[in-house]
């Protein structure tokens, strides 16, 4: 079992009352229900309440206990996936010394998914099509479970500023915006056609268009 993410299992946690009782119980219930849910969303595309009980192997009521509704849940999950990604990707860019290169893989890495034949497509576009389900109920809440990757990409482009190699013209907003156009992208994908050709042009030209926004040198 993985360790649960703590930002939002914690959420979850704080909803039960026993939660003096037994918080690593609590927590490990929560992760079941989590893990349970990427698992459906990977094979199936979609989930009702109780499959998700019981693929989680839990009670329906210890489902309610932490989570008042399933777009909870799924904002949770969307919560939980970005951190895992964001430590993944920080953790595969780890050797590159250059903060350029490092801004670049994070910016293209959600891309990434998308070449060769995915088996990932049918749980892409449920994500995408719960996104924009999630953005009108949870507007506030979803921009935080996003926020790891925003932060990722703020710290580089501060890195690249502080080397000379970038003139940001506000650092917080321009981030932002990067992130915005690479979720439009993504969104995209998830649906569109595409061949691993298409992918890399997107890829590169995406590089040198936030290359250019972020006040990089033209070479």
């Amino acid at each position: 079992m993985t360790v649960p993410s703590e930002s939002w299992v914690e959420r979850a946690v704080d909803r039960s009352a026993a939660v003096q009782r037994s918080r690593t119980r609590i927590a490990n219930q929560v992760r079941l229900m989590l893990d349970a849910a990427r698992r459906l969303i990977e094979v199936k595309d979609d989930f009702t309440t109780q499959e998700l009980v019981a693929e989680a192997g839990v009670a329906l009521q210890t489902f309610y206990r932490y989570f008042a509704s399933k777009d909870e849940l799924l904002l949770a999950v969307i919560g939980d996936a970005m951190t895992e990604a964001c430590d993944r990707w920080a953790k595969a860019a780890a050797d590159m010394t250059d903060p350029m290169d490092r801004l670049r893989s994070y910016i293209t890495a959600p891309l990434q998914q998308f070449h060769g034949d995915s088996q990932e497509a049918a749980g892409i576009r449920f994500i995408v099509s719960a996104h924009w389900h999630l953005h009108r109920i949870f507007p506030t809440e979803l921009a935080e479970a996003e926020q790891p990757f925003v932060d990722l990409l703020r710290a580089e482009v501060a890195a690249a500023a502080d080397k000379g190699l970038l003139r940001p013209r506000n650092p917080d907003w321009d981030t932002w915006f990067i992130v915005e156009l690479q979720r439009a992208i993504y969104h995209y994908y998830a649906y569109a056609a595409k061949t691993d050709e298409d992918l890399k042009a997107t890829e590169e030209n995406l590089w040198e268009f936030c290359r250019a926004a972020l006040g990089a040198p033209i070479a």
